[in-house]
């Protein structure tokens, strides 16, 4: 990396702007950064002068970044197909071409078998755009009609479209900002719900006739804390749309062969109460946690579902999450949490008899693929771990056979075997043991001096899962250790997990991940001086949080649009997920709620101290979390921190999401570059 001497870094303005609130004094001298309709000259100057800064400072690595680029292009199998799944007459599936940004969806007849099928050609949709994405995927029950909505600016705002595939004909914009969506079984109407424009809040849901001119607005959800999101039951028998804040759920349903009835309120909302509905047979099955934080499993008459008739049939198990169920004709599964891994529990509805899918290593992580028919007895789902690629399985959920219907090729010498994958433990202040999944070559010496990356998450219940990457070989090969810190406040070890780490027991999440950190050096894995830490949203959060903690722990830090900015985001209740999100971080118009928020926001505490080596990276149009978090961040951090490290600021100028680029190549390009920049960090640029 350069030393900067070509350069000085941006200097943006101050402009101090000074709040009053629960007694206190706050003063934000970046706030004009926060411009909502981008277009402000002087902000995107300064936008621009880092993205020079870095691309500057990051000369000297272009070698790097142009041979990381070739050998992760090189591992990768660029003409491509998935596994076809089956959904009435047909078989759908999509496919990458040598060259070519983004899949094309196809399908041909199942019986006999007939000719490929276009279906969408992404890459034609895109042309003259720089981003664009599909949302919802719905193929009518006969076949003939696709619902699908596309976003071509990053902000996750999705229009909804029909496509008449024997005629190819595509209809008019039929709704904007659609988050789900869903057929009736007459092939005719439509389900969807509809965001907020300024919030983004799913609050509107919607039934639309195609031969018709216009929606029919059916729920408005008025409570901010609530989203609605509709689904259709695997048994094609049930519309389901469920009203859920982070707490609490509430279901409505109606016969998707009656698609003008009422809907039927299954039960009504309770604080704290979250209850999920799908349908088997003459039965609801209901997952609820009315006996526990994991919940449990209930059945009921789909004709008389009130609580007196609810029956169990999976309790309530302190050590073990219920996250989901799969509803079939004559099984149904349960997709299942314990010990920090998924499990897959196949019920067989005629002996009633129970048995686990069995998975064969310490790390990994499983859970359903694509599986459309109702009446089957075959049931795929995928699996992958730190060293096994992505693969797809099918099981037979009666004789117990499962068959590898497809594994990620990893293209060169790729060999599962020159890597050793574990779970180690640290154990944080309080004695709760903390997990770390982690992998490396099995020829390296763990003598302590090895550079490590440690990731972390730690928010919303979500368990932050090992994935297979086939671009993490060019670090593990340049002998780097990987490793993934499954602190609290996610959804690893069940809902307690995320509690312990949200509201008053946020810096739970913050401690634990430098106890994990602190244990990787003290076990030999690595050295303060060669440990790079990464997060991405909450989780940058996570870094933001961690590196004002404890600076001297980590030696370079790579944070991917960061939620940094807390207070003035949680303060202002017109952007994107805030009200809803109180229920996570608390609500800082209470003042004891405030002053805990404002002890870890990373903005409000920046102090005079040294800090890392940082890259940042964000989005202009990212609708999670608004660019100008970072912006300031970065802004108010160059000011303060007495420290010579490189400070650099990445922002995707043009269309792009909360996950960065939406073109494969786009994103490779984008990774060569980060890894370039951690491996400048850690002495290991060799080629």
């Amino acid at each position: 990396m350069s030393n900067g001497e070509m350069k000085l870094p941006p200097v943006a303005r101050q402009v101090p702007r000074t709040t009053t609130i629960h007694g206190r004094v706050e003063t934000d001298e970046y706030g004009w950064l926060a411009d909502k309709t981008k277009t402000n000259p002087e902000v995107l100057g300064y936008l621009k002068a880092e993205n020079d800064y870095a691309t500057a400072m990051m000369e000297s690595t272009v070698k790097l970044q142009n041979s990381l680029y070739s050998e992760m292009l090189g591992r990768i199998q660029e003409t491509d197909q998935n596994v076809p799944y089956r959904k009435g007459d047909w078989l759908y599936y999509s496919r990458t071409e040598e060259g070519r940004q983004y899949p094309i969806h196809c399908r041909r007849r199942a019986l006999p078998e007939g000719e490929d099928e276009v279906v969408l050609d992404l890459n034609l949709m895109a042309e003259g755009r720089d981003y664009f994405s599909i949302g919802d995927y719905e193929v009518s029950d006969d076949g003939n009609l696709l619902a699908f909505t596309t976003d071509d600016s990053g902000f996750r705002q999705y229009d909804l479209f029909v496509k008449d595939l024997r005629t190819g004909e595509v209809t008019r914009r039929l709704a904007e900002r659609v988050t789900s969506v869903v057929w009736a079984s007459d092939n005719r109407t439509l389900f969807y719900t509809e965001e907020d424009a300024e919030t983004k809040r799913s609050h509107l849901f919607h039934r639309q006739s195609i031969d018709g001119n216009g929606g029919e607005m059916l729920v408005e959800e008025s409570d901010e804390l609530y989203r609605l999101a509709v689904t259709r039951t695997r048994s094609g028998g049930y519309i389901v749309l469920t009203s859920s804040s982070f707490t609490t759920s509430e279901v409505r349903y109606v016969a998707a062969d009656r698609p003008t009835s009422e809907l039927t309120l299954l039960l009504e909302r309770k604080e704290g109460h979250e209850y999920y509905l799908d349908h088997l047979g003459e039965n609801f099955y209901i997952r609820t946690n009315d006996a526990g934080k994991n919940f449990r499993l209930v059945t009921a008459p789909a004709g008389a579902p009130s609580r007196s008739n609810w029956r169990e049939v999976i309790p309530h198990r302190v050590e073990t999450m219920l996250e989901d169920i799969d509803c079939f004709a004559s099984h149904f599964l349960a997709i299942e949490r314990e010990e920090g891994l998924s499990r897959l529990r196949v019920f067989d509805l005629e002996s009633g008899e129970a048995h686990p899918i069995e998975f064969p290593e310490p790390v990994y992580v499983a859970g359903p693929h694509t599986n459309h028919e109702f009446e089957s007895t075959r049931y795929r789902f995928s699996y992958e771990s730190l060293v096994t690629p992505r693969s797809v399985f099918e099981y037979d959920l009666r004789t117990r056979e499962r068959a590898l219907l497809k594994r990620q090729p990893v293209l060169g010498d790729f060999d599962p075997e020159r890597y050793r994958s574990e779970r180690i433990f640290a154990t944080a202040g309080d004695g709760t043991k903390i997990p770390i999944s982690i992998i490396y070559r099995k020829d390296l010496e763990l003598n302590g001096s090895r550079p490590l990356i440690l990731e972390g998450y730690g928010s919303y219940g979500i368990s932050n899962d090992v994935d297979f990457s086939s671009n993490r070989l060019s670090l593990l090969d340049r002998g780097m250790i990987y490793a993934v810190a499954h602190i609290r406040g996610g959804g690893e070890l069940g809902k307690e997990w995320h509690d312990q780490g949200r509201m008053m027991s946020k810096k739970n999440t913050f401690t634990d991940f430098i106890t994990c950190a602190e244990y990787l050096i003290g076990s030999g894995y690595t050295s303060a001086d060669r440990l790079v830490i990464t997060g991405g949203s909450a989780g940058g959060l996570l870094m933001g949080a961690v590196a004002n903690l404890r600076p001297d722990l980590f030696k370079a830090i790579v944070s991917y649009v960061p939620f940094v900015d807390v207070m003035n985001t949680m303060l202002d209740a017109s952007l994107p997920l805030t009200v809803g999100e109180y229920l996570e971080w608390g609500d800082p118009n209470e003042k004891s709620a405030y002053d805990y928020m404002r002890s870890y926001s990373p903005y409000d505490n920046i102090v005079r101290q040294d800090y890392p080596t940082m890259l940042i990276r964000t989005s202009l149009n990212d609708s999670q979390v608004m660019y100008w978090e970072p912006a300031k961040y970065v802004a108010r951090l160059r000011t303060m921190k007495t420290d010579q490290n490189p400070l650099l600021f990445k922002v995707k100028m043009e269309p792009g999401g909360h996950g960065g680029a939406s073109g494969r190549y786009d994103r490779l390009r984008d990774m060569a570059f980060d890894y370039a920049f951690i491996l400048s960090q850690v002495g290991s640029e060799g080629v």
